[in-house]
This record gives structure tokens, C-alpha cells and sequence, in this order.
């Protein structure tokens, strides 16, 4: 339904076709049944602030996931702007770029994300260095062992309830729920174009309508080699409703396309 066509076939007449309301259909049950079950399902996801910056292997610092986002940020935007620089607008028509672009704003909103936890990381580390140090100099000051041990359990117990009512019992809010919302839409969304685009386009479409460069090949692999690093070494959950999102957004990709089709955009 986006292909070009004459003015004739822009007029009331190519609207009452009956292929029309069909088309329609297709997208709206599948539209309509990605927000039922966003609206039902997703009240049942809470994550925890700590997720959001937190890898899920314990022996790797979360600045090594700071540092992957940030070094993603970087060369997404940078790929993204030549694009934008050689097609102008124009290349926002294409559900590649509104998926990279997707990709990038999950890593911006993950870098500051990752940025803020290594903060918490950083003066977690020092009050627990004042608290060791504290401690070394209650035993060199000859506190007895049995008030000394109380004491240490007390600071122990204090500092693990610290941790857990301050960090991991924290909701994600706003943006966190954004930051999850872009990860697991984009993760659909990479799979799907890169699929077709390795798999359909380069193999099979005509020189004479496709050209393969390098910039256009970075696109279409970086986007998921970072992707599925973070995915690696992050703790972010994803339950199956999430895929809900992804259909939603691929709706909305062809609603717009479809738009702009009825505009008389033939391109």
C-alpha cells in the first residue's frame, strides 16, 4: 500500500477499493490486541532502579556497562547523523532509521541511567570505607569482643538493610520504565530489519534499486552487535507481553506510511 501511483489512484475511487478495509483490519486487531495486552500484562512488570544499571554478573563492575552505552551512544548517533546528512528527512521514511533511532535513545537514556547508578556505586563504596574504618578503630581502641561483635552486626545489618530498601526496593520510575519500554521494543525491531535486510534485500534485490555501502552495512549490523552486548550484561527482565510493544510500534510504522500515501506521497 506504499508503493507510488498516479494522481487517479489517490482519488475517493482507490479508497473504496475493498482491498482498503481489509488492509485496515490487519493493523488494527493486532494494534488493538498489542495495547489490551500492554494494559492487562504490564502492571504485572515492576523492576527495580537497581536493574537499570546493575550487570547481571556479579564480578563485572557496572562501569564496564556504562562504558559499553556510552560507546554505543557515540557511534549509533554518529552513523545516524551521516545519514541524516546525506538523505535528509527523507531517510526518517524508512523503518530502519526509526528503529536506529529507537536503539539510540534507548542507549542515551541507558547511559545516563548507568552513569547515576555508578554514582550511587561510587558513595556506597566510600560509606562503607568509613564504615570499616570505623570499626578497625573501635577493636585498636580494646572494645571488648562481645560489644564489638554486636556492634559490627548492627552496622552490617544496617548497611544490608540500606541496600535493599534503598536500591532494590526502588521502583524504576519515568524514565526507567521508558529506558525498558525502547530496550524491548528495539529488540524486535533490530531482529526484524536486519533479517530482511541481509536475508532479502542484499541477496536478492537489483543492483539498479539497491546499492550496499559501507555505511548502510554498519547500520544494519551495529545496531544489533551492541544491542545484543548490553543484553549480555545487563539485568533488565524481559517477559513475553513485552513483544506486545514491538507489534505495536511496526502498527504504527505502517499507519504512517500509509498516511502518507493518502498525502499523494509517491516515493
Amino acid at each position: 500500500m506504499a508503493g507510488g501511483g498516479g494522481e487517479g489512484e489517490q482519488g475517493m475511487g482507490y479508497w473504496l477499493r475493498w482491498q482498503v478495509p481489509v488492509c485496515a483490519l490487519i493493523l488494527a486487531v493486532p494494534s488493538a490486541a498489542s495495547v489490551a495486552v500492554i494494559v492487562r500484562a504490564g502492571r504485572l512488570d515492576r523492576i527495580s532502579s537497581t536493574d537499570l544499571w546493575v550487570s547481571c554478573w556479579k564480578v563485572v563492575n557496572p562501569f564496564w556497562l556504562l562504558g559499553l552505552r556510552a560507546l554505543a551512544l557515540s557511534i549509533l548517533c554518529w552513523l545516524l547523523s551521516r545519514v541524516v546528512l546525506l538523505d535528509g528527512a527523507f531517510a526518517f521514511y524508512f523503518y530502519t532509521q526509526w528503529t536506529f533511532s529507537l536503539v539510540i535513545l534507548y542507549f542515551l537514556i541507558a547511559t545516563v541511567m548507568s552513569a547515576h547508578g555508578c554514582w550511587i556505586y561510587i558513595k556506597r563504596a566510600s560509606e562503607n570505607d568509613e564504615e570499616n574504618a570505623f570499626l578497625k578503630r573501635d577493636v585498636a581502641e580494646d572494645i571488648s569482643a562481645t560489644l564489638a561483635g554486636t556492634y559490627r552486626n548492627k552496622k552490617a545489618s544496617k548497611s544490608h538493610s540500606f541496600i535493599e530498601q534503598g536500591d532494590y526496593e526502588q521502583k524504576a520510575g519515568f524514565w526507567g520504565c521508558l529506558m525498558q519500554i525502547a530496550y524491548q521494543t528495539s529488540a524486535g525491531a533490530v531482529v526484524l530489519t536486519d533479517i530482511v535486510f541481509w536475508g532479502l534485500l542484499v541477496p536478492f534485490l537489483s543492483v539498479q534499486h539497491f546499492k550496499l555501502d559501507l555505511l548502510m552495512g554498519c547500520m544494519h549490523t551495529l545496531n544489533f552487535v551492541f544491542l545484543l552486548l548490553d543484553t549480555a550484561l545487563n539485568s533488565l527482565p524481559f517477559p513475553w507481553f513485552r513483544m506486545a510493544y514491538f507489534v505495536l510500534w511496526s502498527c504504527i510504522y505502517v499507519f504512517f506510511q500509509w498516511i502518507l500515501h493518502a498525502c499523494g506521497f509517491s516515493w
